[in-house]
């Protein structure tokens, strides 16, 4: 079987993407550059084509690596990048200025050794700066041929219609899945009166909605899943009969927990492309396939209930 297609603006991709993010040391060490680009490479061979990345992952390492592995197959993916989370002398920082806007992006085409990014994200909103100026900046760098759609992340949905207000937008993106339900609040209806592709990230609970064992203490020092409650205690105990019942449900269905998982976020909006993201070429695969599951009403109700 081969899932069908979804659109984001003009633009038909597979239903599930890659999120590029941690092969940049996010969840621990990450792979070599060699590596990560032989791993990017084989996610287009699966037949990947839409990569996720931005500014701030790995400090611009993660944008350089994506584009050393688009290097002759451009044409191949739809590239996504992100501005306005930015580092300078190694340090994190939040802009969204019309002028940052336009020199991160140069930055960005750099890296990705492309000349054009076909949709770029304003990454979180800069409380210091109307998203009416952003997303003007953003129309510019259209008209300049520089990125083909203009995305947002993690932003609200009042946010959304604001920026819609000054240039369509294509796609907004927020951490979403069985575990992690804000967008149902608002987010996915201005989607859908907007006509903009939701894309959930972390649609696998960061790896918690896998069959993985996972043992929070033992996670690396640099690990981000340290800061989240999910993976501290008394949560993480707490919270192990989710997982056993994912996995159960997972062998009815016959297919794992993760892919289950993904399969749940893709059926909660017909129009949402998924981006998880992993460094294991077996998840990769993996991943990909969950498109292909078709959940009945009954299994959907169950999970539902459960989580």
């Amino acid at each position: 079987m081969t899932a069908a297609k979804r659109k984001i603006g003009s633009r038909e991709v597979h239903p599930v993407g890659l999120g590029c993010m941690s092969l940049s040391s996010t969840y621990g060490p990450s792979l070599s550059s060699a590596d990560a680009v032989a791993f990017l490479r084989k996610a287009i061979d699966i037949g990947y084509d839409l990569l996720d990345t931005a500014t701030i992952y790995g400090m611009g390492g993660n944008e350089s690596l994506v584009g050393e592995a688009l290097q002759g197959r451009r044409n191949q993916v739809l590239l996504a990048s992100k501005c306005v989370l930015g580092f300078r002398d190694g340090k994190r920082l939040l802009d969204a200025s019309p002028d940052a806007i336009k020199q991160a992006c140069d930055a960005s085409l750099d890296r990705l050794k492309t000349d054009v990014i076909d949709l770029y994200y304003l990454h979180r909103p800069d409380p210091d700066v109307p998203i009416e100026d952003s997303v003007g900046a953003m129309a510019d760098l259209v008209a300049e041929g520089k990125i083909r759609m203009i995305g947002l992340s993690e932003m609200s949905a009042a946010e959304l219609r604001r920026a819609s207000a000054v240039h369509p937008i294509s796609a907004i993106q927020s951490e979403y899945s069985l575990m992690t339900r804000n967008p149902e609040i608002a987010v996915l209806d201005a989607c859908t009166e907007l006509g903009v592709t939701f894309i959930p990230f972390s649609p696998i609970g960061r790896g918690y909605l896998s069959d993985v064992s996972l043992q929070p203490a033992s996670f690396h020092e640099k690990d981000l899943r340290h800061t989240f409650p999910r993976f501290s205690e008394p949560y993480f105990s707490e919270n192990q009969g989710l997982r056993e019942c994912l996995s159960g449900i997972a062998k009815e269905v016959g297919c794992t927990a993760a892919q289950l998982a993904i399969a749940w976020t893709l059926a909660q909006d017909e129009s949402a492309v998924a981006i998880p993201g992993t460094h294991d070429i077996e998840h990769l695969e993996s991943n990909f396939l969950a498109a292909d599951i078709i959940l009945s009403g009954e299994i959907e109700t169950s999970l539902n209930e459960a989580f």
